[in-house]
């Protein structure tokens, strides 16, 4: 027998047990469950239950049985002026606290990336604010804005800029003031975010830019942020998401107040629920607000496909 009479013999294959391929489908599975059943149970179901208590006059202390109504609570819902109110103070709201965040976030991204001295130490510094639970910064911001003895209102008097106010309980400043809160306490994740995208980049790009006779602005703008561009989209297109569904640091702040200045929608949904007893009237307000939540982000995804596509 020749050589190539041998290699062109068929090769005799191995086949697998019958049934080995849906044992390893079934263990796929199995360790799988363990992080599916928590979002199944805490995730998934919660928000169905919410979709059909929409459809529903389920109320709060009501001995009669609970109807099902069907679209009556969203036809009602479209005529709440107090609602569409809350809904634009929450627009304004996670655009006010998103856009700052970011642009604060990337300058801090920016030097934390630098070889300074102790730089450690300031990127442990920097990340306090995200390992605070909100309503422990609620609290110490609310100390803070205190108008008596808050150490915002003692600088401005030491500097003979005023008497000091009651930045919470002002019409005009409330929701200024808590929109600064917001920003200081998600400022870190987002950073944390950049910086981790920052140090991706290949410091080759910026050594050739450089060579080229870029300066600073010429490889942030030609090297850095093409680079950054995928992270930052994430990160800003999260951050509004998380933004627009706040309540804990609000409720503690203001609690929706002064006169509604500040009452984000999951508050409204909150006090509609648990304070007037409008259960099903509640749910379809969340139902609602996770409609606009997940158009945007459709919006985000058929962008970022679009993007990378062209690329």
């Amino acid at each position: 027998m020749t050589l190539a009479t041998a290699t062109k013999r068929p090769v005799k294959r191995v086949s697998e047990p019958p049934g080995r391929g849906r044992l390893v489908d079934h263990g796929a599975w199995f360790l799988v469950l363990p992080a599916l059943i928590p979002i199944l149970v805490l995730s998934v179901g919660p928000l169905l239950y919410g979709i059909a208590l929409s459809f529903t006059d389920a109320q709060a202390g009501r001995t009669a049985p609970t109807r099902w109504v069907g679209a009556l609570n969203f036809q009602d819902l479209l005529h709440d002026t107090l609602f569409w109110e809350s809904f634009r103070i929450g627009l304004l709201w996670a655009v006010g606290v998103t856009v700052p965040q970011f642009l604060l976030a990337l300058g801090l991204a920016l030097l934390l990336n630098q070889n300074l001295r102790f730089r450690w130490l300031a990127r442990a510094l920097a990340i306090i604010p995200w390992a605070m639970p909100e309503v422990v910064v609620g609290i110490m911001w609310r100390l803070v804005y205190h108008p008596d003895a808050g150490i915002l209102n003692e600088t401005l008097r030491d500097l003979g800029l005023g008497d000091g106010r009651d930045w919470l309980t002002g019409l005009a400043t409330a929701l200024p003031a808590v929109i600064v809160v917001g920003v200081w306490a998600g400022m870190p994740q987002t950073t944390v975010a950049l910086l981790a995208g920052l140090q991706n980049t290949p410091p080759e790009l910026h050594e050739a830019a450089a060579l080229d006779g870029a300066g600073a602005w010429g490889r942030f703008r030609a090297v850095t942020w093409p680079a950054l561009k995928p992270v930052a989209l994430a990160i800003t297109a999260l951050n509004f998401i998380w933004n627009f569904n706040a309540f804990a640091l609000v409720y503690v702040l203001t609690n929706g107040g002064p006169g509604g200045r500040t009452r984000l929608p999951m508050l409204f949904a909150y006090e509609e629920a648990f304070r007037y007893g409008q259960f099903g009237y509640a749910a379809a307000m969340g139902c609602g607000m996770v409609a606009v939540i997940s158009v945007i982000l459709a919006f985000h995804l058929v962008g970022r496909l679009k993007g990378g596509d062209e690329q």
